[in-house]
């Protein structure tokens, strides 16, 4: 049996996101039908809003409603650092902390050759040109620690460090509270290779 086309179009628009396969997306799309007309009509506002009133920061990259972003804008900032992450949900998360005062540069992606992501692909160009400032001492590099985010992490690292700027990266390794017997080999070794004087 088929399913009228209001229905079909709404379930193929909710498969264009991520992680939504057809049983999801179904299950959503009959969920928005027995939702309250306002709650639908505000719904689609907030889509509308977000894809209208959002853009990126011309300066880190960040999503922002004005630009540059408050963060950019912030003069209570230290300009001599600026945090490397791979999208605008680093940043927030980053924040969140409240102890990082810092600027950000949003890549919007990693190196990545198997999909053919090459440097010019992703916001590293913008990056070097920031750099150029007598102002930034230090790049923390906060991309994932997954292959491509090391391998990210590594071509950042060589092209900056001649410069004379420090290159950090986050440190990864055990989750507080966990056991160690539960982690994997590239966890502790990690671990091992972040660890600190006490």
């Amino acid at each position: 049996m088929q399913y009228p086309e209001p229905i079909s179009k709404l379930i193929d628009s909710y498969m264009k996101l991520p992680g939504i396969g057809a049983k999801s997306a179904a299950r959503l799309a009959f969920y928005t039908i027995d939702m309250r007309e306002d709650d639908v009509t505000d719904f689609a506002k907030a889509l509308i809003s977000a894809k209208r009133d959002l853009n990126y920061c011309s300066v880190c990259g960040n999503i922002t409603e004005e630009d540059p972003c408050y963060i950019c804008k912030d003069a209570g900032r230290d300009r001599g650092t600026i945090l490397v992450v791979e999208d605008p949900k680093d940043v927030i998360s980053i924040e969140k902390m409240r102890e990082y005062r810092g600027l950000y540069h949003v890549l919007h992606g990693v190196l990545s050759p198997v999909e053919g992501t090459g440097p010019e692909d992703i916001q590293i160009p913008s990056l070097i040109r920031r750099l150029q400032s007598d102002e930034v001492k230090e790049v923390i590099i906060a991309t994932n620690a997954t292959a491509e985010g090391e391998a990210t992490a590594m071509y950042l690292s060589r092209l900056i460090k001649p410069a004379g700027i420090k290159v950090t990266r986050l440190a990864h390794g055990l989750a507080v509270g966990s056991d160690i017997e539960y982690a994997d080999e590239i966890t502790l070794m990690k671990a091992v290779e972040g660890r600190r004087e006490l």
